[in-house]
């Protein structure tokens, strides 16, 4: 199972829609394939334009890890090193923090992720929550 196209829309509009109906700050997302390759991205109007990098280090650490940005920063925290070097072997590309989802199939397999950042990184998580749910997949925080 590889995530489609539009699922990956619905990801981002239905994310989108939940940060509006929280009341967050413009939000940004990005949907990875397994592959760590981008299959779409958007940025809402008013959020600041270096966002597309947070959102993809979110996303792209956590497929190329299999591990989801919660237990990323709980290992960078025990760990520094460890992610230090990480992000040494993925040229800084890794942002270690929560808002990088794993997207799972059905039978727990890794299918891509989703990366979302403009407000803090556990608002960040309950809009990617949204947006995962309304495209019929399994997220991983």
């Amino acid at each position: 199972m590889a995530v489609t196209l539009e699922q990956a829309r619905t990801m981002i509009a239905e994310t989108f829609k939940k940060g509006h109906e929280l009341g967050l700050k413009p939000l940004s997302a990005v949907v990875l394939d397994a592959g760590g390759h981008v299959q779409a991205f958007e940025r809402e109007d008013g959020a600041a334009p270096g966002r597309f990098g947070i959102a993809h280090g979110k996303a792209y650490g956590a497929v190329m890890l299999g591990m989801a940005g919660r237990a990323q920063m709980a290992r960078a925290e025990q760990q520094a090193y460890f992610m230090a070097a990480v992000n040494g072997v993925y040229r800084g590309a890794v942002v270690p923090v929560p808002g990088g989802l794993l997207l799972r199939d059905d039978a727990g397999v890794v299918i891509g992720a989703l990366g979302v950042t403009g407000d803090t990184s556990d608002n960040d998580v309950k809009a990617a929550l949204a947006g995962i749910e309304a495209a019929g997949l399994k997220g991983e925080e």
